[in-house]
């Protein structure tokens, strides 16, 4: 089992997983933010010895335009003029919030700001702005690509994974994967470099949230919001899987929406080619992926991990978008992934009555424990939510119509009893359809018709034959 799955958070994976707002510190003041004294005790030990912190405070103030450089300039002559009763022992960093230049969840941001312009100094051609957020596996940091003038984000391998040829490793092939693929659903990669000691990955930067923060913030999306997010995600695993690309960690916080509405899917960092069997025996047996969404063959560790496998987890995703609750509960990583193995999914439409039996159709399905009663690819999918989009049954999910093989094991069945047989159930459908919904199905009534007008022709047959 991958270290990722030994957390106890089923949430969580080796991926990048929450932003470090830097707030949630001890010493926080009422309104949530850290005080003074212990942000400039993060700074002090997020800085080299030696240096002048109130020199620090005052550059990064001013650049930040938290301050003036008279408001800095004035706080500065108070203390070392000590003109106000023990004023002359306090920091700049305390004069600045007690005149009310900056706040306390201002002075917060300098300590992240100033990280990432110490992580991101060794990195030629680039100005870091800010932390965007922090995993066990890397850092994520908005930055400039000063030559170009754009935005980006930049993923650095913490320190401690430097001199590990496994981690740089996988660190280049998350890069190398994501520069394969070229789709307007999909964060694009730019650069995969290192300088020094620091191993760092260049992509767009995209301006918005996740899907997992608006279900943070709202519960649930509506059906009609949540099918038109998750067609431009099988847009892009389409792509991804075109390339032969599984992305393997398909999640709400992996879903990215931009200001304009445009979902990119993110993180390829447990991307692998479906032919690299190599990677693949090398990972046999070892569970890669978030417990929440991950699909049963990945829990298994098996090496046949192919396409359907992001199906599964993207509708363990639309499961968590249209519900407000995922797939299965438990109290840790391992129970949570023993119920994607032997537990029976509650339908959609169960847990919330608004939602249209279409979208349970589709959901399941994509959910299916078999892959094989799975999507067999996106395109197929895709006709199914572009179905449920246009108000439509979807064509593929949606069994009205028996399959050819019970037409043909029932007329066996009957051909081989003189016309007087039992029903046949469907026994691979791994209970996808209960017995009733078979026998009440057109198809089955009509010929249960027929059987039963054929049966009672026969005993009026043998009974005007008897009187004769």
């Amino acid at each position: 089992m991958s270290e990722d799955a030994r957390e106890n958070d089923p949430s969580k994976t080796t991926p990048i997983d929450s932003p470090d707002s830097g707030a949630d510190v001890a010493g926080a003041s009422p309104s949530g933010a850290p005080s003074v004294a212990e942000t400039e005790k993060r700074i002090q030990d997020a800085t080299k010895s030696g240096t002048n912190i109130d020199t620090l405070v005052g550059r990064l103030v001013i650049e930040q335009g938290l301050a003036t450089h008279e408001e800095v300039k004035h706080c500065l002559e108070i203390r070392r003029s000590g003109e106000e009763e023990d004023e002359s022992d306090r920091s700049l960093m305390h004069l600045l919030v007690q005149r009310e230049y900056v706040t306390n969840r201002q002075l917060a941001r300098l300590r992240e700001i100033l990280e990432a312009e110490r992580a991101g100094q060794k990195i030629p051609g680039y100005k870091v702005l800010g932390e965007l957020g922090a995993g066990a596996m890397a850092k994520v940091y908005k930055a400039k690509q000063i030559r170009l003038n754009r935005e980006v984000a930049i993923k650095v391998l913490p320190k401690k994974y430097s001199q590990n040829a496994q981690f740089i490793e996988r660190f280049y092939a998350e890069g190398r994967a994501a520069a394969q693929l070229n789709h307007p659903n999909i964060v694009q990669a730019f650069d995969v470099d290192s300088t020094g000691d620091t191993y760092f990955f260049v992509m767009e930067y995209v301006a918005g949230r996740t899907v997992h923060e608006d279900i943070q913030e709202h519960k649930r999306y509506s059906e009609a919001e949540a099918v038109d997010v998750v067609i431009q995600v099988a847009e892009a695993l389409e792509h991804a899987h075109s390339k032969g690309l599984i992305h393997r960690d398909v999640k709400p916080k992996n879903v990215m929406i931009t200001h304009e509405g445009v979902v990119k899917l993110a993180d390829m960092g447990l991307a692998r080619a479906v032919s690299d069997k190599e990677a693949a025996e090398a990972e046999k047996g070892k569970a890669f992926g978030t417990p929440y969404y991950i699909s049963p063959e990945q829990i298994r560790g098996e090496v046949e991990i192919g396409p359907p496998a992001d199906i599964y987890s993207l509708g363990a995703t639309l499961y968590h978008m249209v519900t407000g609750s995922v797939p299965y509960e438990g109290k840790n990583p391992s129970a949570v992934m023993h119920k994607h193995l032997k537990g029976e999914l509650v339908a959609p439409d169960h847990v919330n009555p608004k939602l249209s039996a279409g979208i349970s159709e589709v959901i399941e399905m994509m959910m299916a424990r078999n892959p094989r009663k799975r999507y067999a690819s996106c395109t197929d999918l895709l006709v199914d939510l572009r179905a449920l989009k246009r108000g439509e049954l979807p064509p593929i999910a949606h069994k009205d119509v028996m399959p050819e093989a019970d037409l043909a094991s029932l007329a066996a069945a009957e051909a081989g009893a003189g016309g007087i047989g039992e029903i046949p159930v469907d026994s691979s459908s791994g209970g996808d359809r209960s017995i009733a919904d078979i026998l009440l199905s057109p198809p089955y009534l009509i010929l249960l018709a027929m059987l039963a007008a054929s049966v009672i022709g026969n005993i009026v047959l043998i009974i005007v034959s008897g009187q004769r």
